[in-house]
């Protein structure tokens, strides 16, 4: 399937947008670092904040397209990521939480789970843009291949229950013609 030139423009400008945020958010937290140099809570909670700022741009960018919203929830994207992201945030900022060391002392990593969790929260309950499909309501890809399977179907059972009628009445028009002929060639005897 080939990408029109809107969706490869949406693709540049989504990488181009991913960069800047990537070298602004290097500045902001050079920043953070020499403005809470002395209040370690307050920074990660403030760095925390920038990157799932860029998790919710990311999910943006990325899940942007023609068509309506799609409002959806999303258990598994929950319990898999944004649940998991959001206790590595927590745990990295509470002194008093079960891996609190291990987690505080690597900030890249609350960086991370707080990126996922700026880009998990939205997809939990959105699933992007989808066109409408001929007035339905926007079903799965996997709904739309039953629909387009059960279509099939209905048109193959359609069409044999045609033939099968046509045959039966050919059938029965061939056995009347028969029937005619034999009472002609009797009565003309």
């Amino acid at each position: 399937m080939k990408k029109s030139k809107n969706e490869i423009m949406n693709l540049i400008f989504s990488a181009f947008l991913v960069t800047a945020f990537m070298v602004c958010s290097g500045f902001f937290i050079g920043m953070i670092n020499d403005s809470f140099s002395q209040d370690a809570v307050k920074r990660t909670l403030f760095v925390s904040l920038i990157f799932a700022l860029f998790g919710g741009l990311l999910f943006y960018a990325t899940r942007v397209g023609d068509g309506k919203q799609v409002f959806r929830f999303s258990a598994a994207t929950l319990v898999i990521m944004v649940l998991p992201a959001l206790y590595v945030v927590l745990a990295s900022v509470v002194s008093g939480m079960p891996l609190h060391e291990q987690i505080a002392s690597r900030s890249e990593l609350s960086c991370i789970a707080a990126a996922v969790f700026g880009y998990g929260l939205p997809y939990t309950f959105l699933s992007g843009y989808e066109l409408d499909c001929g007035g339905k309501k926007n079903p799965s890809s996997a709904e739309n291949e039953k629909a387009e399977e059960s279509e099939a179907v209905e048109e193959t059972l359609t069409e044999d229950t045609i033939e099968s009628e046509a045959e039966e009445t050919l059938t029965e028009n061939s056995e009347e013609s028969e029937a005619e002929e034999a009472l002609t060639e009797d009565a003309g005897e």
